[in-house]
Protein backbone atom coordinates (compact mmCIF):
# COMPACT_ATOMS: atom_id res chain seq x y z
CA UNK A 1 0.00 0.00 0.00
CA UNK A 2 2.47 2.33 1.16
CA UNK A 3 5.85 1.03 -1.33
CA UNK A 4 5.31 3.64 -3.90
CA UNK A 5 6.35 6.33 -0.88
CA UNK A 6 9.64 4.33 -0.40
CA UNK A 7 12.46 6.04 -1.83
CA UNK A 8 14.99 4.49 -4.29
CA UNK A 9 17.90 7.12 -4.06
CA UNK A 10 21.18 6.23 -3.17
CA UNK A 11 21.93 6.38 0.38
CA UNK A 12 18.07 6.44 1.41
CA UNK A 13 18.18 2.32 1.89
CA UNK A 14 17.99 3.16 5.97
CA UNK A 15 14.76 4.78 5.19
CA UNK A 16 13.65 2.02 3.09
CA UNK A 17 14.26 -0.38 5.41
CA UNK A 18 12.77 0.95 8.31
CA UNK A 19 9.67 1.46 6.83
CA UNK A 20 9.88 -2.49 5.44
CA UNK A 21 10.38 -3.06 9.07
CA UNK A 22 7.47 -1.61 9.93
CA UNK A 23 5.49 -3.21 7.48
CA UNK A 24 3.83 -5.57 9.44
CA UNK A 25 2.07 -3.46 11.84
CA UNK A 26 0.64 -1.51 8.35
CA UNK A 27 -0.60 -4.45 7.34
CA UNK A 28 -2.34 -5.43 10.45
CA UNK A 29 -4.12 -2.00 11.04
CA UNK A 30 -5.09 -2.02 7.23
CA UNK A 31 -7.00 -5.69 7.78
CA UNK A 32 -8.46 -4.50 11.22
CA UNK A 33 -9.34 -1.41 9.09
CA UNK A 34 -11.43 -3.65 6.73
CA UNK A 35 -12.97 -5.30 9.95
CA UNK A 36 -13.74 -2.50 11.88
CA UNK A 37 -15.25 -0.74 8.36
CA UNK A 38 -17.75 -3.58 8.23
CA UNK A 39 -18.87 -3.47 11.57
CA UNK A 40 -19.73 0.23 11.36
CA UNK A 41 -22.25 -1.48 9.43
CA UNK A 42 -23.83 -3.09 12.56
CA UNK A 43 -25.94 -0.01 13.67
CA UNK A 44 -27.23 0.36 10.68
CA UNK A 45 -28.81 -3.33 10.53
CA UNK A 46 -29.85 -2.85 13.95
CA UNK A 47 -32.33 0.46 13.31
CA UNK A 48 -33.45 -1.21 10.40
CA UNK A 49 -34.43 -4.40 12.58
CA UNK A 50 -36.21 -2.27 15.00
CA UNK A 51 -38.17 -0.28 12.78
CA UNK A 52 -38.47 -3.05 10.60
CA UNK A 53 -39.43 -5.99 12.52
CA UNK A 54 -39.55 -4.66 16.51
CA UNK A 55 -41.69 -2.10 16.01
CA UNK A 56 -44.67 -3.35 13.81
CA UNK A 57 -44.48 -6.75 15.32
CA UNK A 58 -43.88 -6.40 19.61
CA UNK A 59 -41.37 -8.55 19.09
CA UNK A 60 -39.34 -8.03 22.28
CA UNK A 61 -37.00 -11.38 22.40
CA UNK A 62 -36.27 -10.68 19.08
CA UNK A 63 -34.97 -6.90 20.45
CA UNK A 64 -33.32 -8.32 22.86
CA UNK A 65 -31.42 -10.95 20.59
CA UNK A 66 -30.33 -8.25 18.25
CA UNK A 67 -29.39 -5.78 20.51
CA UNK A 68 -27.04 -8.52 22.08
CA UNK A 69 -25.81 -8.76 19.17
CA UNK A 70 -25.41 -5.37 18.16
CA UNK A 71 -23.45 -4.62 21.48
CA UNK A 72 -20.94 -7.77 20.96
CA UNK A 73 -20.75 -5.98 17.57
CA UNK A 74 -19.89 -3.02 19.06
CA UNK A 75 -17.40 -4.36 21.50
CA UNK A 76 -15.22 -6.06 18.86
CA UNK A 77 -15.63 -2.55 16.94
CA UNK A 78 -13.84 -0.72 19.44
CA UNK A 79 -11.69 -3.44 20.33
CA UNK A 80 -10.83 -3.19 16.63
CA UNK A 81 -9.95 0.54 17.05
CA UNK A 82 -7.69 -0.09 19.64
CA UNK A 83 -5.72 -2.27 18.02
CA UNK A 84 -5.31 -0.90 15.17
CA UNK A 85 -4.51 2.97 17.31
CA UNK A 86 -1.85 0.35 18.93
CA UNK A 87 0.18 -1.22 16.16
CA UNK A 88 0.16 2.16 14.23
CA UNK A 89 1.59 3.52 17.89
CA UNK A 90 4.43 0.34 17.43
CA UNK A 91 5.32 1.74 13.88
CA UNK A 92 6.09 5.19 14.65
CA UNK A 93 8.22 3.53 17.90
CA UNK A 94 9.92 1.30 15.72
CA UNK A 95 10.41 3.90 13.11
CA UNK A 96 12.33 5.77 16.03
CA UNK A 97 14.32 2.81 17.07
CA UNK A 98 15.29 2.31 13.80
CA UNK A 99 15.54 5.91 12.27
CA UNK A 100 16.50 8.01 15.21
CA UNK A 101 20.08 6.91 15.34
CA UNK A 102 20.92 6.95 11.89
CA UNK A 103 19.50 10.37 11.46
CA UNK A 104 21.99 11.89 14.40
CA UNK A 105 24.36 10.14 12.69
CA UNK A 106 24.02 11.79 9.31
CA UNK A 107 23.84 15.01 10.50
CA UNK A 108 27.46 14.86 11.68
CA UNK A 109 27.69 14.92 8.03
CA UNK A 110 25.35 17.67 6.90
CA UNK A 111 26.90 20.97 5.80
CA UNK A 112 23.65 23.29 5.99
CA UNK A 113 23.29 24.25 10.01
CA UNK A 114 19.82 25.10 9.40
CA UNK A 115 18.76 21.75 7.91
CA UNK A 116 20.52 19.92 10.77
CA UNK A 117 18.75 22.12 13.57
CA UNK A 118 15.19 21.20 11.83
CA UNK A 119 16.02 17.20 10.24
CA UNK A 120 14.86 15.95 13.80
CA UNK A 121 11.89 17.81 13.88
CA UNK A 122 11.14 16.78 10.43
CA UNK A 123 11.50 13.22 11.73
CA UNK A 124 8.87 13.61 14.45
CA UNK A 125 6.39 15.14 12.03
CA UNK A 126 6.93 12.32 10.16
CA UNK A 127 6.13 9.48 13.01
CA UNK A 128 3.59 11.50 15.16
CA UNK A 129 1.58 11.29 11.28
CA UNK A 130 2.05 7.61 11.06
CA UNK A 131 -0.09 7.26 14.36
CA UNK A 132 -1.67 10.31 13.61
CA UNK A 133 -5.87 10.61 12.70
CA UNK A 134 -4.70 11.60 9.26
CA UNK A 135 -3.52 7.37 8.56
CA UNK A 136 -6.72 6.46 9.88
CA UNK A 137 -8.45 8.57 7.72
CA UNK A 138 -6.12 6.69 4.79
CA UNK A 139 -6.80 3.61 5.90
CA UNK A 140 -10.82 4.10 6.20
CA UNK A 141 -11.02 5.87 2.70
CA UNK A 142 -10.72 2.94 0.73
CA UNK A 143 -14.06 1.42 2.51
CA UNK A 144 -16.09 4.21 1.58
CA UNK A 145 -17.18 2.32 -1.61
CA UNK A 146 -18.84 -0.07 0.56
CA UNK A 147 -20.97 2.40 2.04
CA UNK A 148 -22.29 3.35 -1.32
CA UNK A 149 -23.10 0.25 -2.22
CA UNK A 150 -25.32 0.03 1.01
CA UNK A 151 -26.86 3.05 -0.17
CA UNK A 152 -27.41 1.81 -3.64
CA UNK A 153 -29.23 -1.01 -2.26
CA UNK A 154 -31.45 0.80 0.31
CA UNK A 155 -32.74 2.48 -3.24
CA UNK A 156 -30.69 3.62 -6.09
CA UNK A 157 -32.17 7.36 -5.60
CA UNK A 158 -30.45 7.28 -1.77
CA UNK A 159 -27.18 5.58 -3.76
CA UNK A 160 -27.30 8.60 -6.39
CA UNK A 161 -27.18 11.25 -3.75
CA UNK A 162 -24.85 9.76 -2.03
CA UNK A 163 -22.48 9.46 -5.12
CA UNK A 164 -23.06 12.78 -6.20
CA UNK A 165 -22.15 14.45 -2.76
CA UNK A 166 -19.42 12.53 -2.08
CA UNK A 167 -18.23 13.60 -5.45
CA UNK A 168 -18.85 17.10 -4.64
CA UNK A 169 -16.90 15.93 -1.25
CA UNK A 170 -13.78 15.36 -3.12
CA UNK A 171 -13.81 18.12 -5.34
CA UNK A 172 -13.65 20.58 -2.35
CA UNK A 173 -11.00 18.18 -0.91
CA UNK A 174 -9.03 18.82 -3.97
CA UNK A 175 -8.99 22.12 -4.13
CA UNK A 176 -8.04 22.30 -0.56
CA UNK A 177 -5.02 20.29 -1.08
CA UNK A 178 -4.11 22.46 -3.94
CA UNK A 179 -4.44 25.65 -2.62
CA UNK A 180 -3.34 24.73 0.82
CA UNK A 181 0.18 22.70 -0.38
CA UNK A 182 1.97 26.55 -0.76
CA UNK A 183 0.73 28.07 1.47
CA UNK A 184 1.62 25.50 4.14
CA UNK A 185 5.04 25.62 1.98
CA UNK A 186 5.62 29.05 3.27
CA UNK A 187 4.43 28.23 6.81
CA UNK A 188 7.24 25.37 7.49
CA UNK A 189 10.17 27.18 5.97
CA UNK A 190 8.89 30.70 7.77
CA UNK A 191 8.80 28.74 11.20
CA UNK A 192 11.89 26.33 10.83
CA UNK A 193 13.80 30.24 9.99
CA UNK A 194 12.17 31.57 13.15
CA UNK A 195 13.00 28.57 15.29
CA UNK A 196 16.93 28.09 13.74
CA UNK A 197 16.91 32.27 14.75
CA UNK A 198 15.94 31.46 18.29
CA UNK A 199 18.34 28.40 18.81
CA UNK A 200 21.45 30.56 17.84
CA UNK A 201 20.43 33.94 20.14
CA UNK A 202 19.93 31.99 23.32
CA UNK A 203 23.12 30.03 22.33
CA UNK A 204 24.97 33.36 22.33
CA UNK A 205 22.45 34.67 25.23
CA UNK A 206 25.74 35.89 27.34
CA UNK A 207 26.60 37.69 24.82
CA UNK A 208 23.42 39.29 23.98
CA UNK A 209 23.23 40.94 27.38
CA UNK A 210 26.50 41.79 27.83
CA UNK A 211 26.41 43.98 24.56
CA UNK A 212 23.00 45.14 25.61
CA UNK A 213 21.03 43.32 22.88
CA UNK A 214 18.32 42.29 24.49
CA UNK A 215 15.42 43.90 23.55
CA UNK A 216 16.71 44.32 19.75
CA UNK A 217 17.11 39.98 19.71
CA UNK A 218 13.76 39.73 21.47
CA UNK A 219 12.09 42.23 18.50
CA UNK A 220 13.84 40.87 16.22
CA UNK A 221 12.50 37.15 16.56
CA UNK A 222 9.05 38.33 17.61
CA UNK A 223 8.90 39.96 14.05
CA UNK A 224 10.11 36.41 12.64
CA UNK A 225 8.11 34.58 14.88
CA UNK A 226 5.15 36.74 13.47
CA UNK A 227 5.60 35.80 9.70
CA UNK A 228 5.59 31.88 10.58
CA UNK A 229 1.99 32.51 12.84
CA UNK A 230 1.18 35.16 9.93
CA UNK A 231 1.75 32.62 7.12
CA UNK A 232 0.45 29.36 9.69
CA UNK A 233 -3.10 31.38 10.11
CA UNK A 234 -3.24 31.91 6.20
CA UNK A 235 -3.52 28.42 5.58
CA UNK A 236 -5.39 27.58 8.45
CA UNK A 237 -7.88 30.51 7.45
CA UNK A 238 -7.89 28.78 3.68
CA UNK A 239 -8.60 25.74 4.89
CA UNK A 240 -11.50 26.45 7.03
CA UNK A 241 -13.01 27.89 4.72
CA UNK A 242 -12.66 24.43 2.47
CA UNK A 243 -14.01 22.85 5.84
CA UNK A 244 -16.97 24.85 6.89
CA UNK A 245 -17.64 23.90 2.76
CA UNK A 246 -17.59 20.83 3.17
CA UNK A 247 -19.20 20.23 6.61
CA UNK A 248 -22.40 22.71 5.37
CA UNK A 249 -22.58 20.17 2.11
CA UNK A 250 -22.48 17.24 4.19
CA UNK A 251 -25.29 18.17 6.79
CA UNK A 252 -27.47 19.31 3.43
CA UNK A 253 -26.73 15.94 2.30
CA UNK A 254 -28.08 13.93 5.38
CA UNK A 255 -30.96 16.26 5.80
CA UNK A 256 -31.63 15.67 2.12
CA UNK A 257 -30.91 11.80 2.36
CA UNK A 258 -33.74 11.54 5.07
CA UNK A 259 -35.99 13.80 3.66
CA UNK A 260 -35.47 11.63 0.18
CA UNK A 261 -35.83 8.61 2.12
CA UNK A 262 -38.94 9.98 3.72
CA UNK A 263 -40.43 10.67 0.02
CA UNK A 264 -39.42 6.75 -0.46
CA UNK A 265 -40.92 5.28 1.82
CA UNK A 266 -44.10 7.38 1.64
CA UNK A 267 -44.19 6.12 -1.86
CA UNK A 268 -43.65 2.31 -0.07
CA UNK A 269 -40.60 2.05 -2.17
CA UNK A 270 -38.19 2.00 1.16
CA UNK A 271 -39.21 0.48 4.08
CA UNK A 272 -39.34 3.10 7.62
CA UNK A 273 -36.05 1.33 9.21
CA UNK A 274 -34.47 2.57 5.56
CA UNK A 275 -35.19 6.48 6.45
CA UNK A 276 -32.77 6.20 9.45
CA UNK A 277 -30.28 3.66 7.44
CA UNK A 278 -30.16 6.16 4.39
CA UNK A 279 -28.72 9.03 6.62
CA UNK A 280 -26.46 6.90 8.66
CA UNK A 281 -25.03 5.32 6.04
CA UNK A 282 -24.55 8.44 3.98
CA UNK A 283 -22.91 10.01 7.10
CA UNK A 284 -20.24 6.96 7.00
CA UNK A 285 -19.77 7.18 3.83
CA UNK A 286 -18.37 10.59 3.76
CA UNK A 287 -17.00 10.68 6.87
CA UNK A 288 -13.44 9.90 5.70
CA UNK A 289 -13.07 12.81 2.83
CA UNK A 290 -14.32 15.10 5.74
CA UNK A 291 -11.30 13.47 8.30
CA UNK A 292 -8.90 13.50 5.53
CA UNK A 293 -10.06 17.08 4.69
CA UNK A 294 -9.16 18.28 8.74
CA UNK A 295 -5.96 16.36 8.70
CA UNK A 296 -4.67 17.26 5.28
CA UNK A 297 -2.75 19.88 7.03
CA UNK A 298 -0.59 17.62 9.26
CA UNK A 299 -0.58 14.99 6.48
CA UNK A 300 1.05 17.54 3.93
CA UNK A 301 3.44 18.90 6.44
CA UNK A 302 4.19 14.74 7.03
CA UNK A 303 4.82 14.22 3.47
CA UNK A 304 7.01 18.05 3.46
CA UNK A 305 9.11 15.92 5.65
CA UNK A 306 9.59 12.61 4.30
CA UNK A 307 11.16 15.10 0.90
CA UNK A 308 13.28 16.46 3.85
CA UNK A 309 14.68 13.73 5.31
CA UNK A 310 14.84 11.89 1.49
CA UNK A 311 17.34 15.06 1.02
CA UNK A 312 19.37 14.72 4.10
CA UNK A 313 19.85 10.81 3.18
CA UNK A 314 20.76 11.60 -0.32
CA UNK A 315 23.37 14.20 0.30
CA UNK A 316 24.98 11.86 2.71
CA UNK A 317 24.85 9.20 0.83
CA UNK A 318 28.55 8.02 1.53
CA UNK A 319 28.44 7.79 5.36
CA UNK A 320 27.42 3.88 5.23
CA UNK A 321 28.96 3.21 2.32
CA UNK A 322 30.92 -0.05 3.57
CA UNK A 323 34.79 0.37 4.02
CA UNK A 324 37.58 -1.84 3.97
CA UNK A 325 39.91 -2.27 7.59
CA UNK A 326 42.96 -0.25 6.70
CA UNK A 327 45.90 -0.46 9.28
CA UNK A 328 46.66 1.72 12.12
CA UNK A 329 48.50 4.91 10.04
CA UNK A 330 51.82 6.24 10.75
CA UNK A 331 51.39 9.38 10.39
CA UNK A 332 52.55 10.58 7.04
CA UNK A 333 50.04 13.37 5.52
CA UNK A 334 49.65 14.64 2.19
CA UNK A 335 47.69 17.25 0.78
CA UNK A 336 47.12 16.80 -2.84
CA UNK A 337 45.13 20.52 -4.76
CA UNK A 338 42.58 20.91 -2.27
CA UNK A 339 40.44 23.54 -2.86
CA UNK A 340 37.32 24.39 -0.21
CA UNK A 341 34.58 26.72 -0.97
CA UNK A 342 32.01 27.10 1.90
CA UNK A 343 28.01 27.17 0.91
CA UNK A 344 26.77 30.25 0.32
CA UNK A 345 30.00 31.97 -0.74
CA UNK A 346 31.53 33.39 -3.92
CA UNK A 347 34.86 32.52 -3.68
CA UNK A 348 37.24 29.80 -2.19
CA UNK A 349 38.66 29.85 0.88
CA UNK A 350 41.48 27.34 0.38
CA UNK A 351 43.00 27.24 -3.40
CA UNK A 352 45.02 24.76 -4.65
CA UNK A 353 46.60 23.61 -1.55
CA UNK A 354 49.30 21.36 -1.41
CA UNK A 355 51.67 19.95 1.17
CA UNK A 356 52.87 16.93 2.88
CA UNK A 357 54.55 16.15 6.79
CA UNK A 358 56.44 12.73 7.73
CA UNK A 359 55.44 11.27 10.92
CA UNK A 360 57.77 13.19 13.92
CA UNK A 361 57.82 16.34 12.05
CA UNK A 362 56.10 19.54 13.14
CA UNK A 363 54.60 22.18 10.60
CA UNK A 364 53.61 25.51 11.52
CA UNK A 365 51.32 27.41 9.79
CA UNK A 366 50.93 31.19 10.17
CA UNK A 367 48.59 34.15 8.20
CA UNK A 368 47.30 36.87 8.46
CA UNK A 369 43.61 36.76 9.42
CA UNK A 370 41.23 35.96 6.35
CA UNK A 371 44.16 33.79 4.72
CA UNK A 372 42.31 30.52 5.61
CA UNK A 373 44.20 28.87 8.30
CA UNK A 374 41.26 27.89 10.65
CA UNK A 375 39.78 26.57 7.23
CA UNK A 376 42.74 24.71 6.34
CA UNK A 377 43.28 23.10 10.47
CA UNK A 378 39.46 22.27 9.68
CA UNK A 379 40.36 20.16 6.40
CA UNK A 380 43.16 18.21 7.99
CA UNK A 381 41.23 17.33 10.99
CA UNK A 382 38.42 15.53 8.79
CA UNK A 383 36.04 18.37 10.12
CA UNK A 384 35.62 19.30 6.85
CA UNK A 385 35.53 17.84 3.62
CA UNK A 386 37.51 19.55 0.40
CA UNK A 387 35.44 20.88 -2.57
CA UNK A 388 38.14 19.80 -4.77
CA UNK A 389 41.64 17.72 -4.26
CA UNK A 390 42.35 14.87 -1.88
CA UNK A 391 43.68 14.51 1.68
CA UNK A 392 45.47 11.27 2.60
CA UNK A 393 46.65 9.60 5.58
CA UNK A 394 49.37 7.12 5.15
CA UNK A 395 48.37 7.10 1.61
CA UNK A 396 44.92 6.51 2.60
CA UNK A 397 42.19 9.36 1.07
CA UNK A 398 40.49 10.50 4.12
CA UNK A 399 37.27 8.99 2.42
CA UNK A 400 38.71 5.75 2.57
CA UNK A 401 37.51 5.63 6.34
CA UNK A 402 34.62 6.07 8.28
CA UNK A 403 34.93 9.59 10.11
CA UNK A 404 34.99 7.84 13.63
CA UNK A 405 37.83 5.79 12.48
CA UNK A 406 39.50 8.41 10.91
CA UNK A 407 39.01 10.52 14.23
CA UNK A 408 40.35 7.80 16.19
CA UNK A 409 44.02 8.87 14.49
CA UNK A 410 43.78 12.49 14.85
CA UNK A 411 43.47 14.88 17.51
CA UNK A 412 41.81 18.25 16.70
CA UNK A 413 41.70 21.48 18.52
CA UNK A 414 39.77 23.85 17.26
CA UNK A 415 40.45 28.17 18.17
CA UNK A 416 37.16 27.36 20.45
CA UNK A 417 37.63 24.28 23.13
CA UNK A 418 33.83 23.49 22.17
CA UNK A 419 33.34 20.91 25.36
CA UNK A 420 30.24 19.34 25.79
CA UNK A 421 27.97 19.30 28.58
CA UNK A 422 29.63 15.85 31.20
CA UNK A 423 31.95 15.47 32.79
CA UNK A 424 35.30 16.57 32.14
CA UNK A 425 36.60 12.85 31.87
CA UNK A 426 34.06 12.20 29.26
CA UNK A 427 34.94 15.44 27.15
CA UNK A 428 38.95 14.23 27.17
CA UNK A 429 37.97 10.83 26.44
CA UNK A 430 35.58 12.37 23.51
CA UNK A 431 32.30 10.16 25.86
CA UNK A 432 34.18 6.84 24.66
CA UNK A 433 32.34 5.71 27.32
CA UNK A 434 28.91 5.87 25.67
CA UNK A 435 30.41 3.21 23.35
CA UNK A 436 30.41 0.81 25.32
CA UNK A 437 34.33 1.26 26.28
CA UNK A 438 36.05 -0.64 29.59
CA UNK A 439 35.89 2.21 32.24
CA UNK A 440 39.16 1.39 33.20
CA UNK A 441 40.82 1.87 29.97
CA UNK A 442 39.36 5.47 29.55
CA UNK A 443 40.22 6.35 32.90
CA UNK A 444 43.88 5.22 32.03
CA UNK A 445 43.91 6.63 28.61
CA UNK A 446 41.73 10.06 29.90
CA UNK A 447 44.61 10.82 32.89
CA UNK A 448 46.96 10.15 30.94
CA UNK A 449 46.48 12.69 27.84
CA UNK A 450 45.88 15.44 31.19
CA UNK A 451 49.19 14.55 31.69
CA UNK A 452 50.30 14.98 28.41
CA UNK A 453 48.27 18.19 27.81
CA UNK A 454 49.41 19.29 31.69
CA UNK A 455 46.16 19.75 32.66
CA UNK A 456 46.13 17.09 35.05
CA UNK A 457 47.42 19.23 38.32
CA UNK A 458 44.88 21.70 37.53
CA UNK A 459 42.23 18.92 36.63
CA UNK A 460 42.60 17.46 39.95
CA UNK A 461 42.37 21.11 42.23
CA UNK A 462 38.65 20.84 40.61
CA UNK A 463 35.55 20.37 43.14
CA UNK A 464 35.44 16.52 41.60
CA UNK A 465 38.71 16.43 39.76
CA UNK A 466 38.25 14.37 36.22
CA UNK A 467 34.42 13.95 37.20
CA UNK A 468 33.71 17.64 37.69
CA UNK A 469 30.91 17.98 35.54
CA UNK A 470 30.69 20.85 33.26
CA UNK A 471 27.20 22.70 31.77
CA UNK A 472 26.49 23.32 28.23
CA UNK A 473 28.95 24.44 26.04
CA UNK A 474 31.53 23.62 28.54
CA UNK A 475 30.39 25.88 30.74
CA UNK A 476 32.23 25.87 34.48
CA UNK A 477 35.75 26.24 33.52
CA UNK A 478 37.65 29.55 32.16
CA UNK A 479 39.02 29.42 29.35
CA UNK A 480 42.57 29.10 29.58
CA UNK A 481 41.64 25.95 31.33
CA UNK A 482 38.54 24.59 28.96
CA UNK A 483 42.00 24.65 26.02
CA UNK A 484 44.22 22.92 28.11
CA UNK A 485 41.46 20.62 28.85
CA UNK A 486 40.73 20.33 24.90
CA UNK A 487 44.44 19.94 24.06
CA UNK A 488 44.09 16.56 26.70
CA UNK A 489 40.78 15.41 24.46
CA UNK A 490 43.18 16.53 21.21
CA UNK A 491 45.86 13.51 22.63
CA UNK A 492 44.02 11.35 23.80
CA UNK A 493 44.29 8.18 22.49
CA UNK A 494 48.05 9.13 21.22
CA UNK A 495 46.44 10.06 17.41
CA UNK A 496 48.96 9.87 14.46
CA UNK A 497 48.12 13.35 13.27
CA UNK A 498 47.87 16.56 15.89
CA UNK A 499 45.93 19.45 14.11
CA UNK A 500 46.23 22.74 16.70
CA UNK A 501 44.26 25.56 15.90
CA UNK A 502 45.46 29.09 17.98
CA UNK A 503 45.91 26.19 21.05
CA UNK A 504 48.20 29.39 22.92
CA UNK A 505 45.17 32.11 22.44
CA UNK A 506 43.94 31.66 25.71
CA UNK A 507 47.27 30.18 28.10
CA UNK A 508 49.51 32.30 30.21
CA UNK A 509 53.20 31.52 30.29
CA UNK A 510 52.49 28.19 32.44
CA UNK A 511 50.18 26.96 29.83
CA UNK A 512 52.36 28.27 27.01
CA UNK A 513 55.09 25.90 28.00
CA UNK A 514 53.31 22.80 28.94
CA UNK A 515 51.62 23.32 25.17
CA UNK A 516 55.42 23.02 24.24
CA UNK A 517 56.21 20.51 26.06
CA UNK A 518 52.74 18.32 24.52
CA UNK A 519 53.82 19.35 21.03
CA UNK A 520 57.64 18.02 21.41
CA UNK A 521 56.26 14.69 23.18
CA UNK A 522 53.80 14.05 20.66
CA UNK A 523 56.40 15.01 17.77
CA UNK A 524 58.90 12.87 19.72
CA UNK A 525 57.05 9.29 19.52
CA UNK A 526 56.49 9.79 15.47
CA UNK A 527 52.74 12.32 15.34
CA UNK A 528 53.03 14.59 12.66
CA UNK A 529 51.96 18.04 14.32
CA UNK A 530 50.20 21.06 12.23
CA UNK A 531 49.94 23.93 14.24
CA UNK A 532 48.34 27.31 13.54
CA UNK A 533 49.24 30.15 15.15
CA UNK A 534 50.25 33.61 15.39
CA UNK A 535 52.56 34.01 18.56
CA UNK A 536 56.24 33.46 17.47
CA UNK A 537 56.77 31.66 20.74
CA UNK A 538 54.65 28.03 19.59
CA UNK A 539 56.42 28.84 16.50
CA UNK A 540 60.09 28.25 17.74
CA UNK A 541 60.47 24.80 17.73
CA UNK A 542 58.62 23.49 14.68
CA UNK A 543 60.70 22.05 11.55
CA UNK A 544 58.54 23.29 9.00
CA UNK A 545 56.97 26.64 8.24
CA UNK A 546 53.95 27.44 6.04
CA UNK A 547 52.40 31.20 5.17
CA UNK A 548 49.58 31.83 3.50
CA UNK A 549 47.41 34.51 2.37
CA UNK A 550 44.43 34.51 -0.04
CA UNK A 551 43.66 30.49 0.53
CA UNK A 552 47.09 30.00 -0.52
CA UNK A 553 50.35 28.55 0.77
CA UNK A 554 52.40 31.74 -0.34
CA UNK A 555 55.51 29.88 1.31
CA UNK A 556 56.74 26.66 2.78
CA UNK A 557 59.84 24.98 4.10
CA UNK A 558 62.19 25.00 6.63
CA UNK A 559 61.37 27.38 9.73
CA UNK A 560 64.86 29.03 9.38
CA UNK A 561 64.27 29.15 5.67
CA UNK A 562 61.18 30.95 5.97
CA UNK A 563 61.81 32.99 8.79
CA UNK A 564 64.94 34.56 7.45
CA UNK A 565 62.20 35.55 4.37
CA UNK A 566 59.56 36.35 6.49
CA UNK A 567 62.27 38.49 8.47
CA UNK A 568 63.13 41.03 5.54
CA UNK A 569 59.58 41.16 3.83
CA UNK A 570 56.63 40.44 6.42
CA UNK A 571 58.14 40.51 9.83
CA UNK A 572 54.30 41.82 11.08
CA UNK A 573 52.97 38.46 10.25
CA UNK A 574 54.59 36.65 13.30
CA UNK A 575 53.38 39.27 15.71
CA UNK A 576 50.13 40.41 14.52
CA UNK A 577 47.38 38.69 16.73
CA UNK A 578 44.35 37.50 15.28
Amino acid sequence: MFSHLLPRQPGTEPLAEAFRACRQHLIGALVFSALANLLYLAPTLYMMQVYDRVVPTGGLLTLLLISVVAVFALGTLALLDWLRARLLLRASLRLDRLLAPVILTRLVEIRTPRAATQAMREFDTVRSAVSGQGILALLDAPWTPLYLVCCFLVHPAIGVLTLVGGGLLFALAVLNERDSRPRLKRAIHSTATAYAAQEGIIAQSEVVRALGMRQASVNRQITERASGVAHYADAQLNGGKYSGAIKFLRLVMQSGSLGLAAFLAVKGQISPGSIIAASVLLSRTVAPIEMLVGAWPSLNQARSSWLALVELFTSTSGIDRARTALPVPKGKLQVEDVTVQLPGTDAPQLRQISLSLNPGQTLGVVGPSGSGKTTLARVLAGGLAPTLGTIRLDGADYLARSSDDLASHIGYLPQVPSLLAGSIKDNISRFSASLGSGSGDIDLKAVAAAKAAGAHDLIQRLPQGYDTQLGAMGSGVSAGQAQRIALARALYGDPVLLVLDEPNSNLDQEGEASLMTAILSAAARGAAVVLVAHRAGVLSRVDRLATMADGTITMEGKREEVLARLRSTSPQVLTRPQ
